[in-house]
């Protein structure tokens, strides 16, 4: 049988491939060994290994599976999102595989409206924007915009997280786009703060000192309560697991969230800015 030697220093894909081998061949196993663990053709497994086709979230997830390595440090799937999102800053991919199954998700949000409230024109505006200021290229604009998109559908399911979003005002105030662009973020906005799960409420700048929080924060409370909780600043992120860490920062967003503005004022705040009213 002929066997292809791989350089896993090559790509980031090659190094994906070179440690599937590796593991599997550690344990024994063929590759028909592993195609039948994780329901796909040894052909498949073999495509994966040399870096001739990308693995998908179900391909990695399922052979997760087989090795027993889901949601560990080393799980396939955490390299492929780190792949996958590569532009993306350290930390992030693992919040966004922890964030999809969370119970209950609480967001502060500076400059930008966060990725699961955006609509795909606004995604689209600020990823181009970035590609022209040479910040990542086209192909990593297309992956930030999809990654929009899988996140939003990723939180549609029968038991809905329940989510709390703080926006700073400057959210608001950021032209992104065309002005028909934020006219439907607005409306997008709205519509976000009427579902059944769902608290809005925007953070004014007359706030001043009362806002706890200057930077982004992602706040996640998973279905056994434990915490988990993601910040970022303009160069680094930082992903926290540890309690001791993140009951603090709750206990900060609980009080930003008792300091800002009702849900009602903050869509009636909204709807001036859709009127076009300052």
């Amino acid at each position: 049988m002929n066997r292809k030697e791989l350089h896993p220093d090559s790509s980031p894909l090659a190094a994906f491939g070179a440690r599937l081998r590796s593991l599997r061949e550690g344990r024994g196993w063929t590759q028909e060994d592993l195609a039948g663990r994780t329901g796909y053709s040894s052909v498949h497994v073999s495509a994966i290994e040399t870096a001739r086709k990308p693995p998908t979230l179900r391909f990695v997830r399922s052979t997760d599976g087989a090795f027993g390595t889901e949601g560990t440090a080393d799980s396939f799937e955490r390299e492929w999102r780190e792949i996958r999102h590569g532009s993306l800053l350290e930390g992030f991919p693992e919040y966004v595989g922890h964030e999809g199954r969370a119970a209950e998700i609480r967001l502060y949000e500076v400059g930008v409206i966060p990725g699961l409230l955006q609509t795909p024109e606004y995604a689209t505006a600020l990823a181009e924007g970035d590609v022209k200021r040479g910040a990542i290229t086209a192909e990593q604009a297309q992956e930030r915009v999809a990654l929009v998109a899988e996140r939003q559908a990723a939180l549609v399911r029968t038991r809905p997280p329940l989510i709390f979003v703080v926006l700073d005002e400057s959210c608001l105030r950021r032209p992104i786009g065309e002005p028909a662009v934020m006219d439907a973020q607005f409306a997008r906005l709205a519509e976000f703060a009427e579902l059944p799960n769902t608290v809005l409420q925007i953070a004014p700048f007359d706030m001043g000192t009362r806002r706890p929080f200057s930077l982004p924060l992602y706040i996640l409370t998973m279905s056994d309560r434990s915490l988990m909780s993601y910040a970022e600043s303009a160069q680094r992120g930082h992903f926290e697991r540890e309690n001791t860490s993140v009951v603090p920062m709750l206990t900060a967003y609980h009080q930003l969230q008792a300091e800002a503005p009702s849900q009602a004022q903050s869509v009636a705040m909204i709807s001036q800015l859709l009127k076009g009213t300052p």
